[in-house]
């Protein structure tokens, strides 16, 4: 019972980045946006992966949650600096 409300909760949180892609054009705040969700969905899969008593799915996660969102600001900072011209 705990754990459903537990993931409508990060469900729930989940939503206000999609939100925030749907509405931004800004490249930078586009790529944050993303970066969030990435975040999100590796955590509810930890904890999923936690309840499971996975732990292949677990290191899945943790590789996602540790080198995903360094992937996301990489390449946000590489689209913003090519779009400001100093490339």
């Amino acid at each position: 019972m705990y754990l459903q409300i537990v993931l409508v909760a990060m469900i729930a949180g989940l939503l206000i980045p999609i939100y925030e892609v749907w509405k931004t054009d800004n490249t930078w705040q586009l790529m944050l946006a993303l970066g969030s969700i990435s975040s999100k969905v590796s955590i509810i899969i930890l904890v999923i992966s936690v309840v499971r008593d996975d732990w292949m799915i677990g290191v899945v996660a943790a590789i996602i949650l540790s080198l995903g969102n360094a992937g996301f600001m990489l390449l946000a900072h590489v689209i913003r600096r090519l779009n400001d011209g100093s490339y």
